[in-house]
Order: C-alpha cells, then sequence, then structure tokens
C-alpha cells in the first residue's frame, strides 16, 4: 500500500484484482461523463464529483462496464478543463481529491471501471511549469513549452494556425519570444521532444493510476509534438466545402503527428504495465486518422485503442461510411483494438445530425442498436441513452470558446453539454436547485431518467437491453464481422465468434426496403426496432429506420 504523499493522497484504492481480467475493456461498453453537466449536489450550477458519486448507480443499472470522466483538474476553465492548471488536483468547483477516491470506491463496488482523461499535447497557461518556463530562456524548465524567436520583420516563426481560429502563435515579453497554442492562446502547448516533460506526465500518470483509475483517455494526442524546424504548412487542397476557420485551410503535416509521437506512446504503454487492467485509448482528429490510429496501438506496445470523429463529425449516418471506417479495422495481425463514439461532449448530438426531429425517437434507439453491434468499444455519451437532441442554446448563453468564434457557422459544442435531465418537473430538470451553468432544454424535461423509467418501451430500456445483448453474446462483444452486400441504404453485417454467430440489420434510409439474407437458418431475432409483430423470425420488408440483430447457435 502506498503511503501518503505531499497532497494528502488516500492510499491506493481497492482495485479488484484484474490479473484474469487484462483484457476486460475489449468489447466493453464506456458511459462518458461530462462533469460539469451530469449532477450539481452543491446548489451552484455546475455538476460534481458528489452529483457524480450520487449518480453511479444509475449508471451501473444501465449495464456498462466503464466510466469516463471528462477533466475535473485544477483549471481556470477557458476551455472547460482541457485547460489543466494542476494535473493532480481537484478544480474546488468540482470537489476534492476524496471526492474522486470516493468515486472510485463505489464504482469499483459497483463493477464500474474509472478512466479519466489526461491532456499531454498542453496545459494552461496559468501551470506553474509555464509560469516558470515564461520568465526567461535559462532556467531548469526553459525548454518545457514551445518558444521560438520571430522572424525578422518580428512576425510569428511560420504560418501555423490554431484550431480555435487565428495564428498558432502567442508573443511573450518576458522571454521575447512566440510560444505555440494550438488551441486557445491560454492553452499553450507542451514540449513533448524533451525527456523531462514526459516524464514529469508519466508520473502524472502513476499518481492517478496508484489512486485507482482503470484507463486513460488521452485527448487530442496526435497534437502532443511539433516539427522542430518549425516549417510552414502547406495549402489544402479545395474540395468545394465551405471552409469555416483558418485551421482548416492547410495541410497540418508540421504541428502535429510527428513520427516520434509513438516513441512517447511505448513509454506510457510501460507505465501502465506496472498496473492490472488498465486501458488506454486514444482521441486521434484530422481527416485522415486511420494511419495514426494503427501506428498509436500497433504490436500491443503502445496503447489499446483509438478512435476518431468519423461518426461524431458526420452530417449523415449512410452504408458506404459505416462499412469503410469499420472495415478498416479487420483484425490483421500487431493491429490495435478500436472505439466508436457517435456522441460527445465535442460534437453535436448523432440523432440531431443524422434524423429530422420527426423521427429522432426511433432513430435513437436504431443508432443505439448499431454502436452496440460494431466491433470495437463503444462510447456512450451522458444523455444519449435517453435519446437526447441536440440542446438549443442562445447565442447570448453560449460559453464554449470555439461556439462563440465560429457563430453561426457551426452548431457549436454548448449544445451536448447542457443539463443531464433527472425529473421532469423539478427545477432545471433536476439537474440542480440552482440556474445551470449552460441553459437546461425544456425539450429534455419529456425524456428526463424518471420518465423513462416508468416507460417499458423508451430508449433507455432499449439501451439497457442492448448493452445485456452485447455483453452475454460472445459474437456481438468481441467476435469479428463480415459485411453484406446490400441494397440501397441497407447495412447489414455478421458478427462471428466460435460458437455463435450474430446477424445486423439496418435500413438507415427514408424508404421501406425488401432484402432478406441469402441465409437465415435458425437465426431468431432477439431484439428489433420498427416492427409491429412478434414474430421473431427474419423480416422482408425491413421500414424506414427499422432494425435487427438475430442471433445463430452453431
Amino acid at each position: 500500500m502506498n503511503v501518503l504523499d505531499a497532497k494528502n493522497m488516500a492510499p491506493a484504492s481497492q482495485r479488484p484484482n484484474l490479473a484474469d481480467a487484462q483484457d476486460w475493456w475489449r468489447g466493453a461498453v464506456i458511459y462518458q461523463i461530462y462533469p460539469r453537466s451530469f449532477r450539481d449536489s452543491s446548489g451552484d450550477g455546475v455538476g460534481d464529483l458528489t452529483g457524480i458519486l450520487n449518480g453511479l448507480d444509475y449508471v451501473a443499472t444501465l449495464g456498462v462496464d466503464a466510466v469516463w470522466l471528462s477533466p475535473f483538474f485544477t483549471s481556470p476553465m477557458a476551455d472547460f478543463g482541457y485547460d489543466v492548471a494542476d494535473y493532480c488536483g481537484v478544480d474546488p468547483i468540482f470537489g476534492t481529491l476524496s471526492d474522486f477516491d470516493r468515486i472510485i470506491e463505489k464504482a469499483h463496488r459497483l463493477g464500474l471501471k474509472i478512466i479519466i482523461d489526461q491532456v499531454y499535447s498542453h496545459t494552461s497557461d496559468q501551470h506553474a511549469w509555464f509560469s516558470e518556463s515564461r520568465q526567461n530562456r535559462t532556467n531548469p524548465k526553459a525548454d518545457w513549452y514551445v518558444w521560438a524567436d520571430p522572424k525578422a520583420d518580428g512576425s510569428p516563426p511560420n504560418n501555423w494556425q490554431s484550431v480555435f481560429g487565428g495564428g498558432a502563435w502567442g508573443w511573450d515579453s518576458r522571454r521575447q519570444q512566440y510560444f505555440l497554442h494550438n488551441f486557445l492562446r491560454s492553452q499553450p502547448d507542451l514540449n513533448l521532444h524533451n525527456r523531462d516533460v514526459q516524464d514529469a506526465l508519466l508520473n502524472v500518470g502513476r499518481f492517478w493510476l496508484d489512486r485507482g483509475v482503470d484507463g486513460f483517455r488521452l485527448d487530442a494526442l496526435n497534437f502532443a509534438m511539433h516539427d522542430p524546424q518549425l516549417r510552414d504548412n502547406p495549402p489544402a487542397p479545395r474540395d468545394g466545402h465551405p471552409l469555416t476557420r483558418p485551421f482548416e485551410y492547410q495541410l497540418h503535416i508540421y504541428n502535429q503527428s510527428h513520427p516520434d509521437i509513438p516513441k512517447f506512446l511505448e513509454r506510457i504503454r510501460l507505465m501502465t504495465n506496472e498496473y492490472d487492467g488498465i486501458f488506454t485509448v486514444a482521441e486521434v482528429g484530422g481527416p485522415e486518422p486511420l494511419s495514426e490510429m494503427k501506428n498509436f496501438t500497433a504490436n500491443g506496445t503502445r496503447l489499446n485503442s483509438a478512435y476518431n470523429f468519423s461518426f461524431l463529425y458526420a452530417d449523415k449516418l449512410s452504408t458506404t461510411m459505416t462499412r469503410s471506417v469499420v472495415s478498416d479495422w479487420n483484425g490483421e495481425e500487431g493491429e490495435g483494438w478500436p472505439s466508436w463514439a457517435f456522441s460527445n461532449h465535442d460534437a453535436p448530438r448523432a440523432v440531431s445530425r443524422w434524423a429530422d426531429e420527426d423521427h429522432t425517437a426511433r432513430a435513437a434507439k436504431l443508432y443505439a442498436m448499431l454502436l452496440m453491434s460494431l466491433r470495437g468499444n463503444a462510447f456512450l455519451y451522458q444523455g444519449e441513452e435517453l435519446g437526447l437532441p441536440q440542446a438549443h442554446v442562445p447565442f447570448e448563453a453560449l460559453k464554449d470558446p470555439e461556439a462563440i468564434a465560429n457563430w453561426p457557422s457551426t452548431l457549436g459544442r454548448d449544445g451536448a453539454r447542457t443539463p443531464l435531465p433527472w425529473e421532469d418537473t423539478a427545477a432545471n430538470a433536476g439537474f440542480s436547485s440552482a440556474k445551470p451553468w449552460l441553459p437546461a432544454d425544456p425539450r429534455h424535461s419529456a425524456l428526463a431518467i424518471n420518465v423513462q423509467e416508468r416507460d417499458g418501451q423508451s430508449t433507455l430500456h432499449f439501451v439497457r437491453k442492448l448493452i445485456a445483448i452485447r455483453k452475454n453474446a460472445t459474437s456481438i462483444r468481441n467476435g469479428e464481422c463480415a459485411f453484406i452486400e446490400g441494397v440501397d441504404d441497407l447495412l447489414a453485417f455478421y458478427r462471428i465468434s466460435k460458437g455463435e454467430e450474430a446477424l445486423c440489420v439496418f435500413n438507415l434510409g427514408s424508404k421501406s426496403l425488401t432484402w432478406r439474407p441469402l441465409s437465415e437458418q435458425r437465426f431468431k431475432r432477439i431484439i428489433d426496432i420498427g416492427f409491429d409483430t412478434d414474430d421473431k423470425g427474419l423480416p422482408e420488408t425491413l421500414p424506414v429506420l427499422s432494425g435487427y440483430i438475430a442471433l445463430r447457435q452453431n
């Protein structure tokens, strides 16, 4: 058992013995909690760790395997926690380290794993490391961030652009140099080419692993290293799609995706291997993320899994896109394990992107069925199990800096971050007794947890059944995937494991389809959406936005 550290750290958590469950995460369903919007226990309008603690019983009833907590670390909240000022501290708005320890203890008692964010690309400009680094060019942390001299005319070192708009360089008058910020100006980029920086971040990981966390989601990972030569990015080819910000005008060859990132990931893997059953997953953005995802998860020496924004940013759910994205992970030797997310805190909710308002209830169930059918891990974002649509947030109530900067060109992220509705008749849908930090959408009250608990046909009950099916069917949890040639908007595939086979069929389009598989012997429908009959055979007609999962024992 660990001794207490300088932060009055509690003894290492009572993590269950996972010696026989190192791969618990393979095929897992992971529920994402956005702490600010999950549940407020203090009455200040912001969700907190005690609210999460009190809500874990509900999460456990879903049948998920793990919970991913978005940042709760000490932060000025310019980017709502992704600007970290202390990697090993809890921001007072969320609670204390003791509150976090109680979450770990209760989650493990309920059979839930806890995964937390690690933001290794950048910090807040209020982090002690940056405060020291900016003092001069000779201090011990002078090279912990990306600093560069101006050009002869005083302009920034190169043409790199920030994700959130404008140039990616900020001037610091003390050092008389520019610092790199791929995101907000208040989020200076760490210099991960520096071994001391890597060591410091690995110690951060150990701090949380010693407290009992079961894994990490690594934020903005392909931004973690830059080109030391600071070469200009070339312009991006124009494909006719409208561009909304300067960042999109470039190919990001030199400000991200450096070939040395995997070497750092191997150090992370060695560190996590010191503990039992730890799961690591990378967030990988960009228009062509596949090669990086494969590279970041290769050969069992780097991360366990990765996910991208193929579904998260898709304006339409299409058969072609789904087949293409999923087929890229075919289980070849040395390949990592994929993860999938349809919604999260960074993207408008899928049901609003992919379905019209008249069909959101049915579409929410269909999309959940598809997510739970895919080969890989499934990330379920809070409220997705309720079928919540994207909330309406007026401009004057926006908080997201990206949404404000790019309004009205994009939907922004605030509409996916509004409070989770717990009770339909309570103030602020039961989220808080005070005015919430983002307004609760009145439409969400009718979809509140207490309402759906009473309705056996609700999206909530449907998602619980889906998760139970996934957990009990080895073919769906971690079997192979084989797509079937279909017609129009038909998506059909087999999930195959030893002794069991599942047939997953979806009509993603706006018209009925006629289709049956070539072989339907001994298949029995175990769950479906869009059919009025109780017959468990395989239907010939697939109505609009319908689907089913059928199982066959070999």
